[in-house]
């Protein structure tokens, strides 16, 4: 299990005040793939203005989402073209509360990402129940996307570790994963040893994550969980906007798995 070691000299905010300054439920997202190193190097250059969830004494937290999708793959499909109206449906679990949330994210205005979520003691269950379909129909609807709780059922799992650092000054926050695994419902997997993804949440203006990022050469990179993590594990689908990254990021890993699964 990997942890950042700069986090650790950070003073610690709970997630009640985490919540209260920044909650961000409706945001513009910036994620970043880069080594380990990199990541630990930005929280570091944040010093100062920065502070660290903690939790029971923890700093990092284990985290699984399970995706639903459509059996022809609808809410993959529409991210993977950069429709306006697409959505994403995922049951988020926290390993370490035992908490779980049923989640959905639709595109605002501008370019934001609009997420709703309300709690579901499925955990890491399977299908989701008649109440579950309701509040996801009726989340799409307010986006203007048409009904299509009925269809759903899981297609990807991910695993990972999750520090989450709150920034003073733009009331934003930075998210950094490690220890990211991708497995199928009945499948292999996959997972990028080395690497974090970064990921900025921030109502409008870049944050000063983004900014110290920025001055050392890193760009935004175009990475979904779910759509490059799916792409990863099924060479047939089109990988179209999460191309470079397979390419420059996960080619390692695929070729492991290729490996395994021809053996």
């Amino acid at each position: 299990m990997t942890a950042l070691a700069t986090a650790a000299v950070l003073p610690p905010i709970t997630l009640a005040e985490l919540v209260e300054r920044a909650a961000l439920q409706t945001r513009i997202d910036r994620k970043y793939l880069v080594p380990l190193a990199t990541a630990e190097q930005v929280v570091a250059g944040l010093a100062g203005q920065a502070r660290v969830l903690e939790i029971g004494g923890r700093r990092d937290f284990g985290y699984t989402s399970l995706y639903f999708d459509t059996p022809d793959l609808a809410s993959y499909h529409l991210s993977a073209r950069g429709r306006r109206r697409r959505f994403k449906v995922r049951r988020r679990s926290y390993l370490d509360t035992g908490q779980s949330f049923l989640e959905v994210k639709t595109r605002g205005g501008r370019g934001t990402t609009v997420k709703e979520r309300t709690p579901d003691d499925d955990g890491p269950g399977r299908g989701l129940d008649p109440a579950a379909r309701r509040f996801v129909d009726a989340v799409l609807a307010r986006a203007g996307i048409a009904p299509v709780a009925g269809q759903l059922h899981p297609v990807l799992a991910t695993h990972y570790q999750r520090t989450t650092v709150h920034l003073a000054g733009s009331e934003s926050r930075l998210t950094v994963d490690t220890d990211l695994t991708w497995s199928l419902p009945r499948g292999p997997g996959l997972d990028l040893p080395g690497l974090a993804i970064v990921e900025t949440k921030s109502s409008s203006t870049p944050s000063a994550a983004d900014r110290w990022l920025w001055r050392h050469g890193h760009r935004p990179a175009r990475v979904s969980k779910y759509g490059t993590g799916l792409a990863a594990l099924h060479e047939h689908l089109p990988a179209n906007t999460w191309h470079p990254v397979l390419r420059r990021h996960f080619a390692p890993a695929i070729e492991i798995l290729q490996e395994r699964t021809a053996s």
